[in-house]
Parts: structure tokens; sequence; C-alpha cells
């Protein structure tokens, strides 16, 4: 792998490690809240659960059913069966695109490989993501 995570064969490489967890929405929660969690900018990544009252009443954080990743320039949602990515123009959605998971993933792959290259800290989860999803 090349210092830069820019490229688009890098890209490919970042959404194979993480379509190896993409069977659901509870996978890539985990894989983003805890591989990426400390490396991303608070507020970024939000997890919407849902909480059964047995959920409640011993204090689990429920199942995930939703993810969104918000960036300044688009919003990217994943539920379950739908995919969606919105592009965000000062605050305003101009447009927005049901997608597959193999498209929503590259997406992703994209935000982060922009982060990577402004951050150290999410530059080395990003790497150790890789690391993970390719063993």
């Amino acid at each position: 792998m090349t210092d830069s995570l820019g490229p688009m064969g890098d890209l490919h490489l970042i959404a194979a490690a993480l379509r190896s967890d993409r069977a659901d929405v509870e996978s890539l929660t985990r894989v983003l809240t805890s591989v990426l969690g400390d490396a991303l900018p608070p507020g970024m990544v939000e997890v919407e659960r849902k909480r059964s009252l047995a959920d409640r009443m011993n204090g689990r954080e429920g199942t995930p059913v939703a993810l969104t990743v918000t960036t300044p320039d688009s919003l990217l949602v994943l539920r379950p069966g739908n995919a969606e990515v919105r592009q965000i123009v000062r605050g305003v959605t101009i447009k927005r695109s049901t997608v597959g998971i193999d498209e929503w993933l590259v997406a992703l792959a994209g935000v982060l490989s922009k982060l990577a290259d402004n951050s150290a800290a999410a530059r080395e989860a990003l790497t150790n993501l890789l690391g993970q999803g390719l063993s």
C-alpha cells in the first residue's frame, strides 16, 4: 500500500476491507465505532439503535438499525435493505441517491481516504482497519 490513501486503487482496497463486514448494519456499526471511532471527529458517525425493554432494563445499548456518516459535503445513511448517499452544499441536500451496499462502501471509503489524507490518527486507524479486514 502506498503512503497516500487517495488513489482509486486504494479506495477499492478500503471498500474491500469494509465489505468483509458488510452483512448487516450491526457489523458495519461495530467496525466504524470500534476501529475508526477514536480517529473520526466527534459527531461524524451516528448510530441509531432500537432498544427493547430488556435492553433498557439491563443497561444495554440496543441493536443498531441505522448508521449515518456526516461530512461537510456528504451524508451517508445505511439501514437494513437501504443505502443512501446525499450530496450536500452549504448545509442543503442537492442530490439524494439510493445506492447498493457496494457503492455505499466505495463512497464511505472515499470519505475515509480524504480524512486520512488530513489526519495522522485517521490514517493509522484506517491502516489498522485494512490490516484486520484483509487478514
